[in-house]
């Protein structure tokens, strides 16, 4: 796999329209519709995962301190359907949480989990910091990550 780590405005329009599709394919097609473009994306950094065809399989986006949360966070966590149940998602996530430790150094990360990947969080070192609530129409819950 290979992994890029770059601002919105370095994607180029290949990239763009790669991440977007794989989001629509997951976030709306899967789980239901709701509006991904949520205004966030241009105040983020965007992990990427390509295999070796050049095909994005895993992806994830940082966004900036102080706009979602006080923290960075991570969001739009998302791997390809055929390549589920490889570890690739795990892979991300840590992959992830090092580029947001290089990025933003001692500081924790926030997610908004969904509630059915709590144990998949917590086994990566996030903390539950809420109850369940929902967010379109999936229950949901905050997480914390600290740096050790």
């Amino acid at each position: 796999m290979r992994w890029t780590w770059m601002r919105f405005e370095h994607l180029g329009v290949q990239g763009l329209y790669d991440v977007l599709a794989l989001r629509c394919r997951v976030f709306i097609l899967e789980q239901g519709p709701y509006l991904d473009p949520d205004g966030l994306d241009a105040h983020s950094w965007h992990l990427q995962g390509r295999d070796d065809a050049g095909v994005l399989q895993a992806y994830l986006r940082a966004v900036d301190p102080g706009l979602k949360y006080d923290e960075p966070s991570i969001g739009r966590v998302i791997t390809a359907p055929e390549v589920r149940g490889t570890g690739l998602g795990r892979t991300l996530m840590h992959e992830g949480l090092a580029r947001c430790a290089a990025q933003w150094p001692g500081s924790p990360v926030r997610i908004s989990a969904q509630a059915r990947l709590r144990d998949f969080y917590v086994g990566l070192g996030f903390e539950p910091v809420s109850g369940e609530y929902i967010e379109d129409t999936i229950p949901h819950l905050e997480m914390l990550w600290r740096p050790s």
